[in-house]
């Protein structure tokens, strides 16, 4: 994973590449509605929270969790310890000569783009632990390689270029596969490297893109908490000269319609929660955004924070707010710990660091890991049943099958990006007997929820113009997961 500075100065180049290519004013044709090319109306601008400057290079190393022990003290001899899968399998080691690091036959390709330090991955990130003490410690994940493994073939097979994220009910991150990848023992300099990092083969589950309408799932609390439960919906909407219009506006009958917050989450309504933020206002959506969702404030994980970002400079940047578009900007690890939230009431900080070990035995534990089931935000009770029967039925909608003993919870969402749409689903495989609060120790014997985010980018090669299309492929990554 990347440390804090490159994890910020991606959301900064993100940030400036959106500004340069949005506006408040767009006429679109599509689910998710296109980026236009005039200048935002600085008369009512409002930046409400930007892409946060990049820290200096002194800071560069991300924190963990309050649960881990920090050792900045370099080993004496200049060695790191190893990296270690959650069931004790090596992914990352020193050569004899301990001039190299050496990466597992096994999962060398699927873990590359998340442990190199070429791909500012894991080794990189957690340096300060693993060179703690004499001869270095090291680091436990909660990754397990195998379900890695099984996602990237998965993704390899189907030509799924993206990114897949897992994460168990407390929080640990229990795969978290980018598609492509690369070989990394075939890398000779085994530095930093910008396209390794950033480029196609980079880690793209932790870099910010619009989200599309899965941002809906917290469209639709706050819309439910102001009592916002039935609107107009003319299918297009059109104001000052511009319009926003539904994916379906152009083959519906049905418009215009008195439309209901059950109907329009279901149905992905754009106008329905565009107008609905018209009507709440900027100061008390971006207030719930924050209070009941952290997403404005960043997140700080083991791995680094998750910086999201939403700016606000007229009122069409509201309305577009409301099915992640404008200038919102998130990650699929965030979008996990918001289906967690979703699904289980409370969204937990994600992380990955299981236990810190001696460097030469996984099962002899030197500091414990980050803290599971650490409650960052929650959906208010009153809130909760509404928008789990509306998860319910769009995963009705997508005909995915989960195995017997749990049930299916979705979003969808199209986004359009500077790159090209974006597909993603976002969903909670919720086991039937998970209330969100259990201690699953070494996972050995996990029988909890598996949050499941599905990021599709290259739709136009699988012939998909929506994330709803995209439901065959989503069964495949729940197979490979909840099989594993």
């Amino acid at each position: 994973m990347r440390s804090d500075f490159s994890r910020s100065a991606a959301a900064f180049i993100s940030a400036v590449m959106f500004i340069s290519t949005f506006s408040c004013a767009s006429t679109v044709s599509r689910d998710e509605p296109e980026n236009s090319q005039t200048e935002p109306d600085t008369t009512i601008q409002t930046a409400v929270t930007e892409a946060a400057e990049a820290p200096s290079e002194e800071s560069t190393t991300a924190s963990t969790t309050e649960n881990v022990t920090e050792n900045t003290t370099k080993s004496s001899n200049g060695k790191k310890g190893n990296i270690y899968d959650v069931k004790g399998k090596l992914l990352v080691t020193n050569s004899e000569d301990g001039t190299r690091r050496v990466y597992s036959d096994d999962y060398a390709v699927s873990t590359a783009n998340l442990v190199t330090s070429m791909s500012d991955g894991y080794d990189k990130t957690f340096e300060d632990i693993l060179a703690g003490g004499d001869n270095g410690q090291s680091v436990q994940l909660t990754i397990d390689a195998d379900v890695q493994n099984a996602v990237y073939q998965y993704m390899q097979s189907m030509n799924l270029v993206g990114s897949v994220v897992a994460m168990r009910s407390d929080g640990s991150l229990l795969a978290q596969v980018s598609y492509p990848s690369y070989d990394p023992r075939t890398v000779e300099k085994q530095d930093y490297d910008e396209e390794l990092a950033w480029g196609k083969c980079g880690n793209k589950a932790f870099q910010n893109f619009e989200p599309g309408s899965c941002f809906k799932i917290m469209s639709e609390v706050i819309a439910d908490k102001h009592g916002v439960y039935s609107l107009y919906d003319e299918g297009e909407w059109k104001f000052d000269g511009i319009s926003i219009v539904n994916w379906d506006h152009d083959t519906n009958g049905s418009y215009p319609m008195e439309r209901s917050l059950s109907s329009a989450f279901v149905n992905s309504s754009n106008i329905f929660f565009a107008k609905a933020f018209d009507q709440i206002g900027k100061d008390a959506v971006l207030a719930d955004l924050d209070d009941i969702f952290h997403f404005v404030t960043p997140i700080d994980c083991d791995f680094g924070e998750i910086h999201n970002n939403v700016e606000i400079y007229c009122e069409d940047d509201l309305r577009r707010t409301a099915f992640g578009q404008s200038y919102v900007l998130t990650c699929p690890i965030f979008l996990a710990a918001l289906g967690r939230e979703a699904v289980l009431g409370d969204m937990v900080k994600p992380f990955v660091i299981k236990s810190i070990t001696s460097p030469t035995d996984v099962n002899s534990q030197v500091a414990e890991g980050s803290k599971p089931n650490e409650v960052i935000a929650s959906i208010p009770q009153d809130y909760r049943q509404n928008l789990l029967n509306g998860m319910s039925g769009v995963a009705s909608g997508l005909g995915v099958y989960v195995p017997q003993g749990y049930e299916l919870y979705t979003k969808t969402g199209t986004a359009e990006t500077w790159e090209n749409d974006f597909l993603y689903i976002t969903g909670c495989v919720k086991a039937q007997n998970d209330s969100g609060n259990k201690d699953y120790g070494d996972y050995s014997n996990y029988d909890g929820s598996y949050i499941i985010v599905m990021q599709v980018r290259n739709p136009a090669e699988h012939g998909y113009s929506f994330a709803s299309h995209s439901a065959p492929l989503y069964q495949g990554v729940v197979n490979a997961i909840v099989g594993n």
